[in-house]
């Protein structure tokens, strides 16, 4: 009796958890079927044929090796700056500012890639990468303080420091860290400095997911996590049991500009190979589309970057294929957003009932510190 109830205990335990995890994919999964289904009569529409369109995307995103390679390369930054708006939302915090965050550690990681002469990779390498990441927390932070002793909230400030970032960046790679020519850049990394690849794979995106897998760990395995989420979730009930709301709100907000620098520090590294302004455009703010998909779990992130890598991988191969304009492929991760953002929309369609702890609050209120 006793091992048949302890069977019905997994049995109840194994259901539980499988229910648990239909509740938190079922609404991003159905976000993209309805936005590839929405998408699909916005093809029709412009007069193209929707299974060719996605059948060539797919092709350009996972028929071969080098197309994986590809998809993974651009899903590496995507982690990063996923895990850097999903980290800020368990803090209770909206980091709307990874792009700034991402640009400030792509150029400092290229300054030290083409600026520290005579070392080996196995240093070197290491010290650009990091180098960019600690110049994203430091970025990061100061909007984190701004949050923890004036109460200015971090949306306000991180899209200041969007702006602040741009023209810093703009002011280097056309200033003092110039290459010569007409092109506003820096100067090539050097070869020690660059992120390698393993055939068509990227080693970067394997540092990015074992990135993502510490976070995880960071968040539900550490003391440090528990507070985090805490303050994430009650700030004052956190304050109240002992907790210094003030130490953890900057540490979170800097742990996220580290994450989104070190983005911006694998672009430079393992792909540009150098910062060039407009390269990286676009890269912080999907971020916001990928942890919304990812329902803010760091584990979540990794598959949601993938995807939206390899719409970005395939869109070429479908434009040529398929002749189908590339804004297309914007349209429909604009409409993944919507639809997941969107979500009694979602949840109607599915007619599932809302859970307590399953949305994602975007931060703490106005003003509130």
């Amino acid at each position: 009796m006793a091992m048949q109830a302890t069977e019905q205990e997994v049995r109840g335990t194994f259901g539980e958890r499988l229910a648990g995890f239909w509740r938190a994919a079922s609404v991003p999964l159905m976000a993209i079927l309805l936005a590839a289904l929405i998408g699909a009569i916005i093809l029709i529409i412009s007069g193209a044929n929707p299974i060719d369109a996605y059948a060539a995307l797919f092709r350009g995103s996972f028929s071969n090796a080098r197309a994986i390679g590809r998809t993974l390369e651009k899903a590496t930054p995507l982690i990063l700056a996923g895990l850097a708006v999903a980290f800020a939302f368990k803090g209770g915090l909206f980091n709307i500012g990874g792009q700034g965050q991402l640009l400030i550690g792509a150029i400092v990681a290229a300054a030290l890639g083409f600026g520290l002469n005579g070392l080996p990779f196995i240093i070197h390498m290491p010290i650009a990468l990091l180098g960019g990441a600690l110049a994203g927390a430091f970025y990061a932070s100061i909007a984190g303080a701004l949050k923890a002793f004036t109460g200015a909230h971090e949306v306000i400030t991180t899209i200041m420091l969007n702006f602040v970032a741009i023209n810093i960046t703009d002011f280097l790679s056309n200033g003092p860290w110039k290459d010569t020519g007409i092109v506003a850049r820096t100067p090539a990394i050097l070869e020690t400095a660059a992120i390698p690849k393993w055939d068509s794979i990227p080693l970067g995106f394997f540092i990015a997911a074992a990135v993502a897998i510490i976070i995880w760990y960071l968040l539900f395995r550490t003391t440090l996590g528990f507070e985090i989420r805490t303050v994430g979730l009650n700030p004052n009930a956190a304050k109240y049991a002992g907790i210094r709301v003030a130490r953890i709100t900057i540490l979170t907000m800097a742990i996220s500009g580290l994450l989104a620098g070190m983005g911006g520090s694998i672009e430079t590294l393992g792909v540009v190979g150098r910062f060039q302004p407009g390269f990286n455009i676009g890269l912080g703010f999907d971020g916001i589309t990928i942890a919304l998909l990812a329902r803010t779990h760091p584990l979540g992130v990794i598959p949601a970057a993938i995807l939206l890598g390899a719409m970005q991988a395939g869109s070429s191969q479908m434009q040529f294929d398929a002749k189908v304009s590339f804004e297309i492929i914007d349209v429909i991760q604009a409409l993944i957003l919507f639809f997941v953002s969107a979500e009694m929309i979602v949840r109607w369609i599915l007619r599932i009932r809302g859970e307590g702890d399953g949305g994602v609050r975007l931060s703490s209120g106005w003003g509130q510190g």
